[in-house]
């Protein structure tokens, strides 16, 4: 998996009316490797089964690269039946000094457990500085895989 997101570009055609201006393109943006631990159960609750899986290391690499910076991160994961709701929220620093904040929801069906099938996410991003102010207009999606307490994204800019 490791440098398949840094060389892969798609665009995919409209179906409705093959109007090219409505044409997507997935241009890379990073790999994600993601250290968690030990899931937090909260039980279940009003909105389903709370798990809290707290980040303990996070390192971007491609034309985002950095490492979490501080301890508040987290995925407060909500199990409603075989769908796994994701809401995550991280604070990054670039190898060059920025500080990032990025907040990423997604789903993964987890009727085989949780980590038996891919994680898919849409991260945004937010920063004060103006090296990275292009991250503010990113809407990015991005596939994951979690096995055991390490996850592996893959993420994509959308254009």
């Amino acid at each position: 998996m490791a440098g398949r997101a840094a060389s892969t570009r798609l665009v995919v055609q409209a179906a409705a009316g093959n109007d090219p201006d409505m044409a997507i393109e997935l241009v890379p943006l990073c790999e994600v490797d993601v250290t968690l631990a030990q899931p937090i159960m909260v039980g279940q609750g009003p909105a389903g089964m709370r798990v809290v899986g707290e980040v303990l290391s996070a390192r971007a690499t491609g034309r985002l690269t950095g490492s979490l910076k501080g301890n508040a991160a987290a995925d407060w994961l909500l199990l409603q039946g075989d769908v796994g709701v994701i809401d995550v929220r991280v604070t990054m620093e670039t190898d060059d000094g920025a500080v990032i904040f990025a907040q990423y929801n997604g789903r993964m069906d987890v009727s085989e457990g949780i980590g038996g099938k891919p994680v898919y996410v849409a991260p945004r991003f937010e920063t004060g500085d103006p090296r990275y102010a292009w991250l503010n207009l990113v809407q990015a999606v991005g596939k994951g895989r979690l096995s055991g307490t390490s996850l592996h994204y893959e993420w994509y800019e959308v254009r």
